[in-house]
């Protein structure tokens, strides 16, 4: 296996992703998408998730296929930015057609970020335009660390942030990560710059540092106060998958979260992970859902290790640590 040409989860041709944030907020939205539906699943191991449009993925509902899939901050407020990708792809004449009329199908997660030293005394709930504004900026490329659903994100010791990876199977199978990391746990051990995600490192994309000290008897470190958090991700693959492969897709990928996130999957994270199919290649599940789980594991540390310092920031970043 090797990364992709980009290791974003954009290597998976044909899709594509956007960011918006506001920097007075601290907080934003990312946007998958691609210029046709494509293939969905998802499975949530969280609990306290806050969703939009999840249940219709499920293998046993009517429509399997989705038009964009959205990551926000905002909490409960931010499922708005699905509003606001759902309208600007009705205006763009996207949608699954009920006698005539589109209804885009935007299945949304959110993650806790209003406790992050922004503002959040707004008149008009900010998330439909930047859902907008992240759907207009979707594109192959796109920045990691502290930008669109990653913008305020938080884990116990460090910000969080958006990452992406990606990885090409021997069959010539692709299949990306893309995450918003605001755990409640840490990506890194104990107070070290070292990532529990080290073992899967490929090269040095979030430093090379190789293996840290784990002191198995020591408590995880955990956010305080408030215990609010939750990490959401999509994984995607350019095999044909159907509804039921793409939800076993997902549940193989948190995996990839529990190796790299400490602790993962607590009653105070929302822990989401969907996962999308967007191609026709053959492809062995197996193999497909153990890729997730590594560009998942990948693209967390990555998210970490790219965060940058902003004003009023209430934990450092990665890069702030010595060493």
């Amino acid at each position: 296996m090797r990364p992709g040409p980009r290791n974003l989860i954009t290597d998976v041709a044909g899709l594509r992703v956007g960011h918006a944030q506001d920097a007075g907020v601290k907080s934003g939205v990312t946007v998958l998408t691609a210029d046709a539906p494509f293939t969905a699943g998802v499975h949530v191991m969280g609990g306290a998730p806050g969703t939009r449009e999840t249940d219709l993925l499920a293998p046993d509902k009517t429509v399997e296929q989705v038009d964009a899939l959205v990551l926000s901050g905002g909490s409960a407020l931010g499922l708005d930015a699905a509003s606001g990708v759902a309208d600007a792809l009705r205006a763009a004449g996207r949608g699954f057609d009920v006698g005539g009329q589109r209804v885009p199908i935007v299945p949304a997660a959110i993650l806790f970020d209003l406790l992050n030293g922004g503002d959040k005394d707004w008149m008009v709930n900010p998330y439909n335009w930047l859902g907008r504004e992240a759907l207009d900026a979707a594109a192959p490329e796109f920045a990691l660390g502290t930008v669109g659903a990653g913008t305020g994100a938080l884990t116990a010791t460090l910000k969080g942030g958006l990452g992406s990876a990606s990885v090409v199977l021997p069959d010539g199978v692709c299949v990306g990560a893309l995450v918003a990391v605001n755990a409640l746990g840490s990506a890194t051990m104990g107070p070290g710059r070292h990532f529990w995600a080290a073992p899967f490192e490929m090269g040095t994309e979030f430093g090379g540092l190789g293996m840290g000290a784990v002191d198995p008897a020591a408590l995880p470190a955990i956010k305080g106060g408030h215990k609010t958090a939750t990490t959401i991700a999509i994984v995607a693959t350019d095999a044909a998958l159907s509804q039921a492969d793409c939800t076993r897709m997902a549940v193989a990928a948190h995996d990839g979260m529990a190796r790299a996130l400490v602790p993962s999957h607590t009653p105070m994270d929302g822990d989401l992970v969907f996962a999308a199919s967007h191609g026709d290649k053959a492809g062995d599940p197996l193999m497909i859902g153990h890729a997730a789980a590594l560009c998942l594991a990948r693209a967390i540390a990555r998210g970490v290790y790219a965060a940058t310092p902003k004003a009023g920031d209430l934990l450092p970043c990665w890069s702030d640590l010595p060493g």
